[in-house]
């Protein structure tokens, strides 16, 4: 009888051990949502399934019958289905996602709740407008999308137009309304709500790497230098410097609790998307945000002292937490305009787990090889712009087992949701799915 009932407990551990994560996949998405409105992108999201097969069949059988407005919404409609297909097929437990436009706040979920009722809840086609290989629904009982600096008004004139308070130069992110840019959060598991850490306010003065952009482009006659200021000369006024905030959206440090074999694990989602390199004028203002907006995680994951988050708790991470950076960084160490040993000092950092970033699991696809991009690591790259800007990688207190990039070539599953010249202009991707590629990984528990 004893002997009986010790198997019988052993079955019952181990069944209860089955019932656990022995492996998680994250992953990493800019999903290009981006929309002259947030309202836009709600109605959008509130398309009924059946709303959805209609317009998606008019737009087959004679989009140029369709009245403007209808045409419009059917491309949308079809634009997130097909990201939809996309992360049913891959089937993360973690999603970030990029430009997911939100109420500024972060308030408002309505979108995000759109998304998983009337998309994600639904199967979705492999093969764009033509349906079949159908994927299963998935369902994401935890979600989550963040305040942001895009579109947030600063009341001042950041960018030297002689006219304070104009959108959406002025705003403390580049952005029409505050919203626009966004990014949210899609998970399996609980998020730690008390816990979670947005650095929305840390201003860019306050990062030892920070100086105030200058005026360097001084003969450029497409790019005059505003009137009451001369080469070498701050860009921000001391006023303003003193406020400018470092993030574009927001940086966010989210605890997520992962149930395991052997008991529940932290791990800390770090998020953010950094404005791209790229659109200065006579200054390096966008390059060197961006390798600020980098640096910040190097510091943060380094436990940096002098950091401060938006409830006014100073520190960085803490040394033995497990943390996985996420997120569209506008940033490749190969290659582009940016600060490249930025970003290569944070693949490169002793808590990351290197074989993620720079070795044997780096995430590839035959899609990217494909296109034939000139850079170092071809496989490598993300983006239709022939670039590696889209990371989810983890500490090296976690073991990856495997990675990838989803980016089907020719006569793959999945080709046409990103090639498919029937739906806009699949040259940048933005109409048919997104001009970015999700990035994931699995990582083992156990």
């Amino acid at each position: 009888m004893k002997g009986f009932k010790w198997v019988l407990m052993l079955l019952i551990a181990v069944g209860l051990m089955g019932c656990q994560n022995e492996k998680i996949t994250v992953a990493s998405f800019n999903l290009s949502f981006d929309r002259p409105s947030f309202e836009q992108l709600q109605d959008e999201m509130a398309t009924s399934r059946s709303e959805q097969d209609a317009l998606v069949a008019a737009y087959v059988g004679n989009k140029d019958a369709m009245d403007a407005e209808d045409r419009e919404k059917a491309e949308k409609v079809i634009q997130i289905r097909n990201v939809a297909a996309i992360i049913q097929h891959v089937r993360p437990d973690i999603l970030m996602m990029a430009e997911f436009n939100n109420d500024g706040n972060g308030d408002d979920l309505s979108a995000m709740r759109g998304f998983q009722r009337n998309y994600l809840s639904h199967r979705q086609s492999l093969n764009s407008i033509d349906g079949g290989d159908w994927q299963k629904p998935i369902v994401y009982p935890v979600m989550e999308t963040f305040s942001t600096n895009t579109g947030l008004n600063s009341g001042l004139d950041l960018d030297n137009n002689g006219i304070a308070g104009q959108l959406p130069g002025d705003a403390w992110g580049f952005g029409f309304y505050h919203g626009q840019y966004a990014f949210g959060l899609m998970s399996r598991f609980d998020i730690k709500t008390r816990k979670v850490r947005t650095f929305q306010n840390f201003k860019w003065k306050d990062l030892p790497t920070a100086t105030n952009p200058t005026i360097t482009n001084c003969d450029d006659a497409n790019n005059p230098i505003p009137a009451g200021l001369n080469c070498g000369d701050n860009w921000y006024t001391d006023v303003e410097w003193e406020a400018m905030r470092l993030s574009s959206k927001n940086h966010v440090d989210v605890p997520v609790v992962v149930p395991t074999p052997f008991g529940k694990e932290v791990v800390h989602l770090l998020l953010s998307h950094p404005t791209p390199p790229v659109f200065d004028t006579v200054t390096q203002n966008n390059k060197l945000r961006n390798r600020d907006e980098i640096q910040f995680w190097i510091d943060y994951i380094n436990g940096g002292k002098f950091l401060y988050d938006d409830k006014g708790k100073k520190g960085g991470l803490k040394k033995k937490a497990h943390f996985i950076v996420m997120g569209d960084l506008n940033a490749d160490p190969e290659a582009g305009d940016g600060f490249r040993e930025t970003i290569a000092m944070l693949l490169e950092n002793p808590r990351v787990n290197q074989s993620a970033t720079t070795g044997g699991f780096t995430p590839t696809s035959n899609g990217a090889l494909e296109a034939a991009n000139n850079v170092l690591y071809p496989e490598r790259v993300t983006s239709t712009f022939g670039l590696r800007v889209d990371y989810a990688f983890p500490s090296v207190s976690l073991e990856v087992e495997s990675s990838g990039v989803f980016w089907p070539a020719t006569g793959e599953p999945g080709r046409l949701l990103m090639n498919d010249d029937r739906v806009g202009n699949y040259g940048d991707g933005k109409d048919i799915s997104s001009d970015h590629r999700l990035v994931w990984y699995t990582i083992d528990m156990y």
